[in-house]
């Protein structure tokens, strides 16, 4: 499907002499392409320059590669996720997102909150506290959260005061509860005290929230979610095979040219199958105001011959074997030699904002051909 989405592009480009037709033939292959990556329209690129959060930015690095081909199946649980920075801009200990970029069919795997504790306060004195304890709670009523009724405790633990750093809180049931009934969304509650529940008079611990803060350090819900697409039509273990085999991207890459002569099409049917290079450039597309990474990545594709008799190079299944000998033979009228095509289908990432300027990392399955056998 995707080879015919590019076919389109570059029939787009270059064949059409009609400008409404050469419009109509390029909407038809973004809309096609769109559903490659499920979506029904591209998101809208931020309105301003915006910096991506660190932690989604090296995620990214940890489960693909340069050109987002995926390094590890297992990496991750689920198929995407997605960052959520604080609303409300309180100064207070209350925090809103807002979940409504969060489609109805996917599911919700884990759900985190990432507080950063700053810098703490010196304290002097035989009293010093060296831990705290932070909670966070879901809030049930808005007008009092703090009374036990009003709130419902999510995680708490207890926390260093000697050093800064992200914390982590598990709050999966809360954001479940959200994403079923929207309205019953009224925020979180975090409480700092000491040791066993007491009260501090001056929390000498204190997190980065409210307009003082740089960006990067708000407060920031991650969702790790399953929205069903998954792709069955090939194993896709065995990524090492590909690394070798797969050059970085150029930072411009030419889309497919059309037009070859009829003796470079008769030589490319005498070579024997193998894989070939087919790059995808998100800028040529025109997505690179809304997709941060990666700049595009290389499809690879099938091509060439399975002449009869198929060797173990050409990664021929039993079926494959069994149709050449009968093309070869001439035992049946109107059988083909085996095709050459994918035997070997590996996932990619993309990193992009989505139509509410969150950022998201979202894995596709069966986006670039490991290998090619007969079939």
């Amino acid at each position: 499907m995707l080879g015919t989405v590019l076919l389109l592009l570059a029939l787009a480009k270059t064949a059409c002499p009609s400008p409404a037709s050469v419009a109509s033939r390029r909407a038809e292959a973004l809309k096609k392409l769109l559903e490659v990556f499920g979506m029904e329209d591209p998101p809208p690129p931020p309105t301003h320059f915006k910096q991506p959060p660190q932690y989604m930015v090296d995620l990214f690095n940890t489960v693909a590669n340069a050109d987002g081909v995926t390094k590890n199946p297992d990496i991750l649980e689920g198929n995407t996720v997605r960052s959520f920075l604080e609303k409300t801009h309180s100064e207070e200990m209350r925090f809103l997102f807002v979940l409504s970029s969060v489609a109805k069919n996917e599911k919700i795997l884990t759900a985190e909150l990432h507080l950063f504790r700053l810098w703490p306060r010196v304290t002097d004195g035989p009293k010093r506290h060296h831990f705290c304890q932070v909670s966070v709670y879901q809030v049930l009523e808005k007008d009092k959260p703090d009374s036990p009724e009003g709130k419902k405790l999510l995680a708490a633990r207890l926390v260093s005061l000697q050093t800064s750093g992200w914390e982590v809180f598990a709050i999966t049931p809360a954001v479940r509860d959200w994403t079923e009934d929207e309205s019953s969304n009224q925020g979180l509650l975090v409480t700092v005290q000491g040791l066993g529940g007491s009260p501090l008079d001056t929390p000498p611990l204190q997190f980065a929230s409210g307009r003082g803060h740089h960006e990067s350090k708000k407060p920031m819900l991650v969702l790790f979610t399953d929205d069903g697409r998954r792709g069955a039509s090939l194993p896709t273990a065995g990524f090492p095979v590909l690394k070798p085999q797969a050059p970085d991207l150029p930072a411009k890459m030419p889309m497919p040219k059309l037009g070859r002569s009829r003796s470079a099409r008769s030589l490319d049917r005498l070579q024997p199958c193998q894989r070939h290079p087919l790059s995808v450039d998100f800028e040529e597309i025109g997505w690179s105001g809304w997709i941060i990474s990666p700049r595009g990545y290389n499809a690879f594709h099938c091509k060439g011959s399975c002449p009869f008799p198929l060797g173990e190079n050409m990664r021929p299944t039993n079926h494959a074997t069994v149709q050449s000998i009968i093309n070869a033979l001439k035992l049946s009228e109107g059988v083909s030699s085996p095709c050459c095509v994918p035997d070997k289908l590996f996932s990619i990432n993309l990193l992009y904002f989505d139509d509410d300027e969150n950022v998201v990392l979202k894995q596709y399955d069966d986006m670039v051909a490991g290998s090619c056998g007969c079939h």
